[in-house]
């Protein structure tokens, strides 16, 4: 089977998606630096991760422990287990066998800088119960807790090997195609629509523009190359990446939500854009086509 990759870059809109450790009652949003002073918010490859798992409905592996570790039973293969075939495995019960994962994600970060807004919260309402039930007594609780928010665009990247989808050697595992094809088409149709629910919220995680498809060469082209000035995507650097070579233009698909960013024309016409369904779509009949 020839060697084959399938990328996709996304941009998504979110808000206070993924936090870290607080510091005494502030809830802290995860955060990187860069060289231009600015601070920007990340939602992290483990939660896209977990999401995407949870959704296709395969985060049923069974478990085993190897002293205080968790990890993946020794006796779960890739052929009854999609989890494990696609994200990997390490099982240091002897003997030792690992699979890399073989969708890659990259984290997801903001493409708008945090600006330390900050929410305040309490539970109001329940002191209130609280005080109407409790005349006599002493009151306490209602303490005030704080919450970094942040609203922005998020851009991500996944990487399929589709080649060694459903192969294991470890196992001496090969499961058929038509099940591997099944595997990835359920990836995509899982991304399409990618919610994330934290703090009692659900944010979409669906793609407002997508660009990728499936090539020889194994290179995640668009990854961190999707960028945003003044709500204009930065059409020139994609156009770059697709002049690098007219293999990767030519298996090149953009797929756009109008109305969301201030070039939608721009995109359609210099990219060739296509309603998000459509991108979908092109990728799926490409996997499809890969695994007859």
């Amino acid at each position: 089977m020839n060697k084959k990759g399938l990328t996709i870059s996304m941009i998504v809109e979110a808000e206070s998606a993924n936090y870290g450790e607080g510091v005494g009652n502030v809830a802290s949003l995860k955060k990187i630096s860069r060289g231009d002073h600015e601070v920007y918010t990340y939602i992290s490859r483990q939660a896209l991760r977990y999401n995407i798992v949870e959704q296709m409905d395969i985060n049923h592996t069974p478990l085993g422990m190897d002293g205080s570790v968790i990890q993946f039973h020794p006796d779960a293969t890739i052929a009854d287990y999609p989890e494990i075939d696609l994200f990997g495995y390490m099982k240091t019960v002897k003997p030792t066998r690992t699979r890399a994962a073989v969708v890659r994600l990259s984290n997801a970060v903001a493409l708008e800088s945090y600006n330390t807004d900050l929410e305040f919260l309490t539970n109001k309402g329940l002191f209130d119960r609280h005080k109407s039930a409790t005349a006599n007594e002493e009151l306490r609780g209602g303490n005030i807790a704080q919450s970094e928010i942040h609203k922005s665009f998020y851009a991500y990247t996944l990487t399929v090997d589709l080649d060694k989808i459903g192969i294991d050697t470890n196992d001496q595992i090969e499961i058929p195609l038509e099940e591997r094809a099944k595997r990835v088409i359920s990836l995509l149709r899982t991304l399409k629509f990618l919610y994330r629910d934290i703090k009692g919220r659900r944010e979409n995680l669906a793609p407002i523009i997508a660009i990728g498809g499936v090539y020889d060469l194994k290179n995640p082209f668009f990854e961190n190359r999707l960028k945003l000035q003044n709500n204009k995507l930065a059409v020139a650097t994609v156009e770059g990446i697709l002049a690098l070579d007219s293999h990767i233009q030519q298996h090149t698909h953009v797929g756009l939500v109008k109305g969301l960013l201030a070039n939608d024309e721009e995109i359609e016409q210099s990219l060739q854009a296509k309603p998000m369904a459509d991108f979908f779509a092109q990728l799926e009949q490409a996997v499809s086509d890969y695994y007859k």
